[in-house]
């Protein structure tokens, strides 16, 4: 399943946020979208998945314009994983992840073996198969985000698109949910996820949008991406850039200059 954009402006009613994105992610490729806060990556996720009309120019799948796809296509097109949230009804963890079949079954119609199975799956994937029977609003805020993955998991689409997915998960289960996203893209999976964190974007992106005040700043591979002064420029203080001896990069931020940015701001 290919992603694309074409020159588009995402907002609200009275309100613009985002303008001239044009971005494309296809079969076995990570597109990580990076930016501070208020930068309007959630915005843009809002858009891609039809939850809001866009202000101009194109969302496609696979070259078919998104609003004119019927909602249903549309779920069994795209799975969505929002940042850990509480449901307001003590649903057992399985039926949150067996909520994620909906988009498989016809109206009124029951889930089945085959969709409980794909639930327990997606669960026993992720490692949380002891958490099935447990009630998600009792579940720590990692634990629930782990099991939002696997509703989209069990959803079983083509497109995964996944708001700060490591948000709330300790460093263990951020390196469990990085190498589970990095091998549902090998697997032919089009993964589009936002993070904070450059370093995520490092280790699993194949490309990389930053996004600054409502723009694309820069986009393309993470190494040429992710430069310093592209990093200095969106987040407002001086990054280091350096390859480990193991190979992987990473970013440090200078945090001298990060304290006195904080100091003058609140000055």
């Amino acid at each position: 399943m290919r992603l694309a954009t074409k020159a588009l402006a995402t907002g609200y009613r009275g309100r613009s946020v985002g303008r001239d994105i044009t971005l494309t992610a296809g079969p076995g490729e990570v597109l990580c979208l990076l930016g501070p806060n208020g930068s309007g990556k959630t915005t843009l996720f809002k858009t891609l998945l039809g939850l809001i009309p866009s202000h101009g120019g194109e969302v496609l799948l696979d070259g078919t314009p998104l609003d004119r796809l019927p909602r249903a296509e549309i779920a069994r097109k795209i799975a969505y994983v929002p940042q850990a949230h509480a449901i307001p009804f003590a649903f057992p963890a399985e039926e949150v992840v067996l909520m994620g079949r909906t988009a498989r079954l016809g109206t009124f119609a029951q889930p089945g073996p085959r969709d409980r199975e794909a639930a327990r799956a997606a669960l026993a994937r992720l490692g949380i198969a002891d958490l099935a029977s447990q009630d998600y609003t009792q579940l720590s805020g990692g634990q629930r985000q782990l099991v939002l993955i696997a509703r989209a998991l069990a959803q079983e689409t083509p497109l995964l698109v996944m708001d700060e997915p490591t948000a709330s998960l300790d460093f263990g289960n951020q390196a469990k949910v990085l190498a589970e996203i990095a091998g549902l893209a090998a697997g032919g999976l089009t993964v589009v996820l936002s993070t904070h964190d450059p370093d995520h974007a490092f280790a699993v992106g194949t490309r990389v949008a930053l996004l600054h005040a409502g723009n694309v700043l820069a986009e393309g591979p993470p190494d040429a991406t992710l430069t310093p002064q592209a990093l200095s420029t969106v987040y407002g203080i001086d990054v280091t850039v350096e390859r480990t001896a193991s190979g992987r990069t990473v970013c440090l931020p200078h945090l001298r200059n990060a304290t006195a940015s904080a100091v003058g701001a609140r000055s």
